[in-house]
């Protein structure tokens, strides 16, 4: 139907405003002091970024993949929890907008998987099962910090099980397949066991996140793409690059085991959802943009500067967080927000160089 094309482009729109108030939002947690219509959000910058951008984003993703009507039920949902805190409604809203959104997102992976009843369709329906189950938590009275190991597992699944597809270029053996799930075995056990044992199920959810790293290190296509040319080698570097960090947040996780703010929390939640969430952002950005909404995005050289620009503020960032170095911490979280800033500027360059050439 014509208007589930339409209603993409709102639906994406919506997403793009909860990344950029969770990023004022983060600001604020930083100790800036903003305009009025952003100062009471400061608590809002994790649900925003999650819920509100990644949550709306790949719920019209999946809504596209599955061409169902009621898929968009998703990220309608989600882009409406995000609008709801954005302009300041009652945070009770965004919770129950979030469970309903994250509940449909599990439907439609049980009937994606029912139609491709494959492993990597089973380990994304997982993803979303971990979104709602934060989701709910949250609901029903959970801080964000306890709920947060739950939609960290929801990105990392989610990008496995993407990964894992394109890991048939690479033909892994039936012994190889079985120890990546039993890694993600591993990993949501720890997700689980941190309800109850924190510094448990931290190292073991870390030890999984490693695991997932060294596999896909292993057997993803990237690791032949990077030796190709133009928009497929930048793929491949953001996708092994994403790789590294969520190494670094595994490998934080088994050595200290602490998930508590004011301790090694921000830099473990960080590298994956920005070291590794965002490099794949950057890398499938060419081919989200034109499958979604239909908006064509040619490569271009300039795409390496917010990539490099991510990872050296990231980098700078996590260095902070482990050194309790203050003032790396705080132009650390600044460059990060400056580098999405960039990536949608030359994203918008892209799209209209792409509609001159075509003309």
């Amino acid at each position: 139907m014509r208007f589930l094309t339409i209603i993409r482009y709102p639906l994406m729109a919506v997403g793009m405003l909860s990344l950029l108030t969770g990023m004022a939002a983060g600001i604020l947690r930083l100790g800036f002091d903003l305009p009025e219509p952003v100062r009471d959000l400061s608590d809002a910058h994790g649900p925003l970024m999650v819920c509100g951008f990644l949550g709306t984003v790949i719920g019209l993703e999946r809504s596209v993949a599955l061409g169902r009507w009621w898929a968009y039920m998703a990220p309608l949902c989600m882009g409406a929890g995000g609008l709801s805190l954005v302009f300041g409604a009652p945070p009770f809203i965004a919770m129950a907008l979030f469970v309903a959104g994250s509940a449909v997102m599990v439907m439609v992976s049980a009937m994606a998987l029912r139609l491709q009843p494959m492993m990597f369709v089973a380990v994304m329906g997982l993803g979303a099962v971990a979104l709602l189950a934060g989701n709910v938590y949250w609901l029903m009275g959970s801080q964000i910090y306890e709920v947060a190991l739950w939609w960290a597992a929801f990105v990392t699944l989610t990008i496995a099980g993407e990964r894992l597809d394109l890991s048939r270029f690479t033909q892994p053996s039936a012994m190889s397949k079985s120890v990546f799930y039993l890694i993600i075995i591993v990993y949501m056990a720890g997700v689980v066991t941190a309800g109850f044992n924190e510094e448990a199920g931290v190292r073991l959810a870390g030890a999984g996140m490693i695991g997932i790293v060294l596999w896909l290190a292993r057997f993803d296509i990237a690791r032949k793409s990077i030796n190709s040319e133009g928009v497929t080698r930048f793929i491949g570097a953001c996708v092994l690059s994403g790789y590294f960090w969520l190494g670094v947040g595994g490998s934080i996780g088994v050595i200290t085991g602490q998930w508590f703010p004011d301790t090694y929390y921000d830099a473990i939640l960080h590298s994956i959802f920005l070291g590794f969430a965002f490099s794949m952002i950057f890398g499938h950005a060419p081919i989200i943009f034109p499958s979604v909404v239909g908006i064509p995005v040619t490569y271009h050289p300039i795409f390496y500067v917010h990539m490099g620009l991510l990872h050296i503020t990231v980098a700078v960032r996590i260095l902070g967080d482990i050194t309790q170095i203050q003032m790396a911490q705080t132009w650390g979280a600044l460059g990060n927000m400056v580098v999405v800033v960039i990536f949608i500027m030359n994203t918008a360059f892209s799209v209209i160089r792409s509609r001159t050439l075509a003309r």
